[in-house]
């Protein structure tokens, strides 16, 4: 072979190497995981029956803006964006194409379900607010997160991120996390008293029932801390059989947990935000509709 030829080929093999290998470090360099990757943004509603709940969530307690902070320590590849928004009547939440989506719509269904006083299983207002709108955000995250680091799922994805949702905020403060368990649980209870029993149809949908959500979340609970949380497991009316095997699900859930999200969290930083305080203070219906008002004055 022509010496010209071997160079030209040697050359040309040369220059896509070296334009493979570019290409890959500028692909690591824009796709680094980074912590501080979440971003939050709330919409000003225009239907005025939403505006409580810009000023309760926005203008008194900076809720997104906990929430961007409790999510710091997860290293991601790119910026992921909470948004409180409308939804064109639909209550509801999810995940898509890098933004979270938290509509009005579903709050204030929270909202209006909100008992007028701590309940008879002592459980306070704010928490069946707060409780859940915690939890589907942490939920919605979990998606995100499968989809952001391509997290292997063995099951039913939307199960996945229940049980994401639930070891995230049990990791939490112990007497915060037992105020965020007890109010998403109630929230489970008003949906199954408030609707007809799920249809043959609900049942093969991709979301379990209100009733297993309710029964899986009080045993993650109950097996991450059996003497914490045995009232709230007995008052949440979880059967004795499922009590006892109950530490050895939240086990599996916590090796699951470790393996695939714990390498993607900077320690430090979590240590740091899992330990602050972040619920607000415990009040009546009545009040906080005091507060809001007081806001809207001034």
């Amino acid at each position: 072979m022509n010496i010209n030829v071997k160079i030209l080929k040697y050359s040309f093999a040369l220059a896509v190497s070296v334009s493979v290998l570019i290409a890959a470090l500028v692909m690591t360099v824009f796709n680094e995981e980074k912590t501080n990757q979440v971003s939050v943004s709330y919409v000003r509603p225009e239907n005025p029956e939403y505006l409580h709940i810009y000023t309760l969530l926005y203008e008194k307690n900076h809720s997104l803006k906990k929430l961007q902070e409790l999510l710091s320590p997860f290293r991601l590849p790119w910026t992921l964006v909470i948004v409180l928004n409308e939804c064109d009547g639909e209550a509801d939440a999810m995940y898509h194409d890098g933004t979270i989506t938290i509509c009005y719509e579903y709050v204030n269904e929270l909202w209006n379900a909100m008992p007028a006083n701590t309940t008879k299983a002592g459980i306070e207002p704010i928490d069946t607010v707060v409780g859940p709108f915690m939890d589907t955000i942490l939920h919605e995250f979990a998606h995100a997160l499968f989809d952001y680091l391509d997290i292997p799922v063995l099951g039913r994805e939307e199960d996945a991120a229940d049980q994401f949702s639930a070891y995230l905020y049990l990791q939490l403060d112990p007497a915060e996390a037992r105020r965020l368990i007890m109010g998403t649980v109630y929230t489970y209870m008003v949906e199954v008293e408030n609707t007809a029993p799920p249809s043959l149809e609900e049942f093969a949908g991709e979301h379990s029932t209100s009733e297993q959500r309710r029964f899986n979340l009080l045993c993650m609970a109950y097996g991450s801390n059996p003497e914490h949380f045995k009232d709230v497991a007995i008052r949440g009316e979880l059967p004795k059989y499922r009590m006892d095997i109950c530490e050895e699900e939240y086990e599996l859930i916590e090796l699951a947990y470790n393996t695939l999200i714990t390498p993607h969290i900077d320690p430090e930083l979590a240590e740091k935000v899992f330990n602050k305080k972040w619920l607000p203070k415990k009040t009546s219906r009545m009040l906080i509709k005091q507060d809001l008002n007081h806001l809207k004055r001034h």
